[in-house]
This record gives C-alpha cells, structure tokens and sequence, in this order.
C-alpha cells in the first residue's frame, strides 16, 4: 500500500462528487442512510457459511497461507508494551520464520502511538507498514481535539496508517452527522506536511452496533467520509470480526465502488485464529470483490495468533508433518 491515498480519476472523482448532496446536512445523510436496502439477515447468513464450505487443497492452499501472511497487521495493544516486545514483534514480521526466508512479511505493525518511533526504527527499509491506533483506542470516549492531537502525534511519529474507533454511541443515536464529520476531521489529521498522508481504517465495533441495517449504515457512512479502509472491530469486545459483518462489509464495498469508483479496503479483526478461517476469508473476497481486492492494500487481517497457525500449516504442506509446540513464538 503506497504511503499516499491514491489519486482517483477524472470519472471516479466526478461520480463521488456527484455524492456531495448525500452529506449535505443531517436530514439528507440520515434519509440516505435509511434509505439503503433492508439486510436480509437469513439469506446474508446463509450466503455466509455457503462460502466458508468451499475447499482448497494443494498449490491453491499453500498460495492462500502465503496470501493471509502477507495481509496480516501483526499487533501489540497491551498497557505492558515495551520496546522491546514491540522490536520483538517487527522482527517477526520481517521473518515471520527465521528458518525459512521464503516465507512473506507481514503488511504492517499495528502499535499505540507512543510506540510508533520505535517501531518505525525497527522497520526502516523493510517495506512493511507502521499501522496505530488512536482516536482514545479502543473506546473513542475522549473530546474531538483529544482524538485529532492523538492522531496527529501518530502521524508526526511516523505512521503509514491510522486505525481510528468511530464514537458508538452518537451512531447509535442517529447523530449521523457527527459521526461523518469526526471521521473528516482524522481524515485531514492525516495528512503530512509535505503532501502524503496516512491511510485511515475506521473501525465500527460492530459487535456493538445491534443491527446488520447498522452495518451496513455505517459503512456507507465511513466511506462516504473518506476511510480508506473499514474495519469489524478493535478486539476488545466479546463479539468481534464474523462472517456474515464481513460478507455485508464487503458488499457495501461492491456497491460504493460501483456508484463511485472509489476502491475502499475491508479488514476484519479479532477471533480469526486458524488458517481454515482465513481461508473462508479469502474465498468470500474473490466472490464479493475479486481479484483487485486479493492484495494486501485492499484486505488484511486484525489477527496476530493467526500467524502462527499460517506458518505451522505452512510447514506441514511443505514436510508432511506438524512442528513441536515451540515452533513459534507466543507473542
């Protein structure tokens, strides 16, 4: 993913301009939120676990397993951090096996903001990405300024991406607006001084957004804001990233992309921890999206105990048999 948003062309800028009348005021983005279809959730979970029912073996797995490490943001978010658990970390992210070069980095190290620096240093000519979250991670309960001054030190430090936590509670109070304009706002914190900026993952929490309609709102909402990216969840909650949340995210995606052009990432987070799951993952993003999709630009996985199920699945395709319990660190 380049460190700049890319520049949309002519026809895509125009038709998401043509937009502009959606977020006009309160009334016409609520008209228009509400006016989206109606989530049909029997046929939505159905949809769901037909797709996590294909199978793929051989040549196509071992390519699924090298595709999900590439797209995973390998994460540390515990009070405890250090710096050295946090070099520590990227180091396994350039290697994630030290015995087998061949196996791919991560996409990006996802930190707090006062580790960014750190991990930055770390990372220096590795071409992986230094992802943070801010905006009072993972909560969101802090004052606008709070959640832009957070951002932007993020961004000063030297983060290629921002993970930011939409305020729950005005969304589920209908206070569209609000939620629209504060992921503006993070949206031009940013943006650097020379010109580049971060890339900006909004997260929903959709485990606690009640409703698949909600999901669906929401997503419209975010990209409709300028997220780069949509996220399920911060990992921190009971219900985090699902099937059916995905499916509908990257529905949502499907639809934007065609009214607008404009190529939005998905990212689910949290409870993916098997190579199975990450392969249901991938499958339902060929179906949904396709090919252009099938890059870590525009998919990743919130999942660090994902890794390293990747990489013992990984060994026994390539020996035939299963590694000891301390194959690979517990991070």
């Amino acid at each position: 993913m380049p460190n700049t948003v890319p520049a949309y062309g002519k026809e895509a800028a125009g038709r998401l301009a043509s937009m502009a009348d959606v977020t006009a005021d309160d009334g016409a983005l609520r008209r228009f939120l509400h006016g989206l279809p109606g989530v049909d959730a029997v046929g939505l979970q159905a949809r769901a676990a037909t797709l996590g029912t294909r199978s793929i073996k051989t040549t196509a797995k071992a390519y699924a397993i090298d595709l999900a490490i590439s797209m995973i943001d390998l994460t540390t978010l515990e009070g405890a951090d250090t710096p050295g658990k946090v070099r520590a970390l990227c180091a396994k992210g350039v290697h994630p096996d030290p015995t087998d070069r061949t196996v791919p980095k991560v996409a990006a190290i996802c930190v707090y903001p006062d580790m960014v620096a750190t991990a930055k240093e770390a990372l220096s000519g590795s071409g992986i990405h230094v992802a943070s979250v801010a905006t009072a991670f993972p909560a969101g309960r802090a004052a606008l300024p709070v959640k832009l001054a957070d951002t932007r030190d993020a961004v000063a430090a030297g983060a290629d991406e921002i993970d930011m936590v939409i305020d729950r509670g005005a969304f589920l109070r209908g206070r569209y607006m609000e939620v629209f304009e504060e992921i503006k706002a993070v949206k031009e914190a940013c943006a650097r001084p020379d010109g580049t900026a971060a890339h900006l993952k909004v997260i929903f929490e959709t485990g606690e957004l009640e409703t698949y309609d909600n999901v669906r709102r929401v997503s419209w909402l975010a990209m409709l804001a300028g997220a780069d990216f949509i996220k399920t969840s911060t990992g921190k909650v009971a219900v985090n990233a699902t099937p059916p949340v995905t499916l509908l995210m990257l529905e949502a995606v499907r639809d934007f992309h065609a009214a607008t052009g404009v190529q939005v990432g998905v990212k689910p987070a949290g409870g993916i921890r098997t190579t199975k799951d990450a392969v249901k993952y991938l499958v339902m993003v060929n179906e949904t999206l396709g090919e252009p999709w099938l890059t870590a630009d525009w998919f990743r996985f919130g999942a660090s105990s994902l890794l390293n199920d990747l990489l013992m699945q990984r060994q026994k395709l390539s020996t035939g048999r299963y590694s000891g319990p301390d194959y690979v660190t517990v991070d």
